[in-house]
């Protein structure tokens, strides 16, 4: 058997655990005013999320990260092993565990704040390199290359990941960041790392490409990233993919009702990591991701508890003998 296919090497995601901070008002925000809405306070971070989903999909997964030494970074550890993510945590007595704010307006869009906390701190010295050296795929976003530190440290584990056998994906994270970071330093960033997989969604792609059709922005990605298999996240739309080995093929969004498109980009990368780690079939695995995505924006926050909905997703696409599902531990919910 080789390195590749064995089953117990785990996928790890390095980067962001932060504390989340979900607000849906009930009426528009005006200067001064107050009204009421549904807050949820539960860990996130878009490297955090992605673990929990692949985990919650049946793959072994390791988060790699720091925290402060607080409550909030306690609260965020014990819901990612609470999901049976193992963590491998460097813990900060000089910086705060992050905290997000997400602020979803009445269509369930998001807009974002991100607190930098003790995760946009992390040093190459504090990795965990035997996890890296043994992992069967790293995966990073870019929160992780959008400064430095941690940008060195998401580097070098990289490069050791790979250079011991493992796969790697990225994430894009932000087209917002990416054009306050300017396009042509985040290219030259991202274009350092042999990628295998990459998770735009339309705007990061647009913010890459500088186009804005998303077949014509896939075009771009490919002819820019040749070795790379690209899967462009497209909300309502679905998701196009197209690789090496792979034609160009769309796979149709389900029709869940939008309430919070919090972290439903993280779920799809999970399950598509999951599924493509297992079978390596990228269309297969896409068909879990739009399962797994859907879901998520039919609830609130990234991390809703897992249901028997769920798990009849996972079932049509894994088959009758998918891995059940980990304890999930319900997020905390206050009215506003």
């Amino acid at each position: 058997m080789t390195r590749a296919t064995l089953p117990n090497l785990p996928l790890v995601s390095l980067g962001d655990l932060a504390w989340d901070v979900l607000a849906k008002p009930d009426t528009m925000l005006l200067p001064g005013g107050d009204t009421t809405g549904r807050m949820e306070l539960s860990g996130g971070g878009s490297a955090a999320n992605l673990a929990v989903w692949a985990q919650r999909c049946g793959y072994p997964s390791t988060f790699v990260g720091k925290i402060g030494r607080d409550r909030f970074g306690e609260l965020a550890t014990a819901e990612l092993q609470a999901e049976g993510v193992q963590t491998e945590l460097t813990l900060s007595a000089e910086h705060r565990t992050g905290v997000i704010l997400a602020l979803i307006d009445r269509r369930g869009q998001r807009a974002m704040l991100t607190g930098q906390g003790a995760d946009w701190e992390l040093l190459p010295q504090e990795l965990p390199m035997p996890t890296l050296q043994r992992a069967r795929h790293l995966h990073l976003t870019a929160w992780s290359l959008f400064r430095d530190p941690p940008r060195a440290a998401a580097l070098r584990a990289a490069h050791a990941a790979k250079a011991a056998g493992a796969t790697l994906s990225l994430d894009p994270g932000s087209f917002q960041m990416i054009q306050q970071l300017g396009r042509e330093t985040f290219l030259q960033i991202v274009d350092d790392v042999p990628f295998d997989i990459i998770f735009p969604n339309d705007d990061e792609a647009h913010a890459m490409s500088g186009t804005r059709r998303p077949d014509d922005a896939l075009d771009w990605l490919r002819d820019h990233y040749p070795h790379a298999l690209v899967v462009l996240k497209m909300d309502e739309e679905g998701a196009l993919i197209e690789g090496p080995a792979q034609p160009r093929v769309h796979v149709e969004a389900t029709r869940d009702l939008l309430i919070d498109a919090t972290g439903a980009g993280d779920a799809f990368g999970g399950a598509f990591l999951a599924g493509w780690l297992r079978h390596a079939d990228a269309e297969r695995a896409a068909q879990l991701a739009v399962q797994v995505g859907g879901w998520v924006v039919s609830r609130f926050g990234a991390r809703a508890p897992g249901d028997e909905e769920l798990r009849a997703r996972l079932e049509r696409v894994l088959g009758p003998h998918a891995a059940d599902l980990p304890p999930a531990q319900a997020a905390q919910e206050v009215d506003a």
